[in-house]
């Protein structure tokens, strides 16, 4: 049984993960929950996502997507803090996903995205912190027909978000390396999948999650400094189910713990003036899926 996902379609989705995005293939819908129970730190974290995608096709082979994606997170700190007006807050990220997929012959494909965001409390009229643009180029090789087939994923991608702004090296490669198995590695997500049939499946993931967004409202304390914005970044083990109801139709469901945890505050230069949340958590999400 070879991989099912069509190349250009796992590119696209690769790629549009590189902001920590858990989803690894793309979808015409995706609505998604996930939570992370109050942990030591007595910190809440929970998300809603949806995603939408539109293939255009141009010519024989190439393809256009239009996309976009929202996450509305709920972060809530049950202690007390220099920030406790910032702790409870909702924030807002939400992307517009533009990608040019290119077939150059029958094993390699070459894409590139263009992905303007935004991330914010929106708690004020949107501002110039309050939007970004991300870009990403890259390269698929898919063999599906071999024996044991294989896919790998090359790319580039830059992220305005990150305190580092730098291009950073995307890699991912799956093999299915026997009728029932396949194993995955790569950032942000690295795993094994156990194949029952054509609609029950398996699988283990190490995922690097998390967001970062604006504060609207800069917040003033003596001791730290002003925080400007919030990020969290997560690398965490999980265990899941996927069910296809028809075909390209899934519900999904995660469970896992985070091996790294890091919630800060930062300043306008994205330096960490506190940290929110150090501790690790439980991780649980679920959802539903129609695949393109």
């Amino acid at each position: 049984m070879g991989i099912r996902i069509k190349g250009w379609e796992f590119l696209l989705g690769f790629f549009l993960s590189i902001n920590f995005c858990s989803a690894q293939t793309p979808d015409v819908f995706r609505l998604e929950y996930m939570l992370m129970p109050r942990n030591t730190a007595e910190a809440k974290l929970s998300r809603i996502k949806l995603v939408a995608n539109l293939p255009i096709k141009v010519g024989k082979n190439d393809n256009i997507i239009v996309g976009g994606e929202y996450n509305r997170i709920e972060y809530d700190l049950n202690r007390k803090t220099p920030y406790d007006d910032v702790i409870t807050e909702t924030f807002h990220v939400a992307d517009l996903n533009m990608a040019y997929i290119l077939q150059y012959n029958q094993d390699w494909r070459f894409v590139g995205v263009v992905t303007p965001r935004l991330s914010s409390t929106l708690t004020n009229d949107i501002g110039q912190g309050d939007v970004s643009v991300n870009m990403t180029i890259g390269a698929l090789r898919d063999r599906p027909k071999i024996e044991k087939p294989t896919r790998l994923v090359l790319g580039i991608a830059y992220n305005s978000t990150v305190a580092v702004r730098v291009p950073l090296p995307l890699v991912y490669y799956e093999k299915r390396f026997h009728p029932n198995w396949a194993y995955v590695v790569g950032a942000p997500k690295s795993g094994m999948k156990y194949f029952f049939n054509d609609n029950h499946m398996l699988q283990t993931e190490f995922i690097l999650d998390g967001y970062y967004v604006n504060l609207q409202n800069t917040v003033i304390s003596s001791d730290s400094g002003v925080a400007s914005s919030i990020s969290t970044s997560v690398a965490l083990f999980t265990l899941g189910y996927q069910y296809a109801v028809a075909k390209n139709v899934f519900f999904y469901g995660y469970a896992g713990h985070t091996l790294f945890q890091a919630g800060v505050l930062r300043d306008e230069d994205r330096n960490d003036i506190f940290t929110l949340n150090d501790q690790p958590s439980f991780y649980f999400r679920t959802g539903f899926r129609i695949g393109i």
